[in-house]
């Protein structure tokens, strides 16, 4: 299936010092590339967010957020949709936040305040509340953590019908050499084409995809066993075998922890290489 291009609102004004965008994505729906004269703060409420920046596509859930310096080129959009929730923040407002593209945790209460800055923007400010609101946005903003382990998006042709492919059937167990004969290339080459465009393996990107999706799943209410099936896995067992072993916790004790730290600890299992125990999992479980 084709994307499809989507408009901006109209009428939106620069910042002063910062306006707020909510707008639904439609699933295999994008923003055009472009590139503002001020910072943006790119954010889905729900969904998951494909970001392209900098000649990299990556894929953020609802517990990151990508940080877009003034004047640089790039294109937002979804894969499944997504509740789309943008900062426009002015140059001076944004003094001391990242000169280049960053990932970061969105913590519960940066969350909270920009569902908060979307109800009352627009409103007149008689008493200095918005005000106060931008203010401990921008103070988040400058104390969030950045994050490593985003999960790197092709930007286009083959590679992105593949990862597009097993986004939506993570379950899908075919490797390089039944992929290559499906997109017309060899195995061999669709492995060092891979690596080549998103620095990892088929294997490693898959592992990624699964434990990725695995937190997006359970955090849209899903049960532990409801996912293990959708990611493909033999028996309940075998995935809380690989997701303690990359989480360092069970999923059950994952969902029950505290939200805040949710972003720090997914993204440090994303970002860690893999050893010689996480690799045991994957070829035990299928992951």
């Amino acid at each position: 299936m084709r994307w499809e291009t989507i408009a901006a609102p109209p009428g939106l004004m620069p910042p002063r010092p910062m306006t707020v965008r909510a707008q639904s994505i439609p699933a295999r729906h994008h923003f055009p590339e472009h590139a503002h004269a001020w910072h943006q703060m790119v954010y889905a409420i729900s969904g998951v967010l494909t970001v392209a920046v900098e000649g990299q596509s990556l894929v953020i859930s609802s517990e990151q957020a990508v940080w877009l310096p003034t004047g640089l080129r790039h294109r937002v959009g979804s894969l499944l949709g997504a509740e789309f929730r943008s900062l426009w923040i002015a140059d001076e407002a944004g003094k001391g936040l990242p000169a280049s593209p960053t990932v970061f945790g969105v913590s519960p209460l940066l969350r909270a305040l920009v569902v908060e800055a979307v109800a009352i923007e627009g409103q007149e400010d008689h008493d200095g509340y918005t005000a106060r609101v931008t203010d401990l946005i921008l103070d988040q903003l400058r104390r969030a953590p950045p994050l490593a382990g985003a999960l790197p998006w092709p930007r286009s042709g083959a590679l992105g019908r593949l990862c597009e492919a097993l986004y939506m059937d993570p379950a899908d167990p075919r490797g390089p050499q039944a992929w290559g004969r499906e997109l017309g290339m060899s195995g061999r080459t669709l492995a060092r084409r891979f690596e080549a465009e998103l620095g990892m393996s088929l294997r490693s990107w898959r592992r990624r995809l699964r434990l990725f999706k695995s937190i997006e799943l359970m955090g849209g209410g899903l049960s532990v066993t409801q996912t293990a099936m959708e990611l493909g896995y033999g028996s309940t067992s075998a995935f809380v075998y690989a997701f303690r072993s990359d989480m360092g916790a069970s999923p059950q004790a994952y969902i029950r922890g505290n939200a805040a730290d949710r972003p720090r600890r997914a993204q440090s299992a994303l970002a860690r290489p893999e050893t010689p125990r996480s690799m045991a999992a994957v070829d035990e479980s299928g992951y």
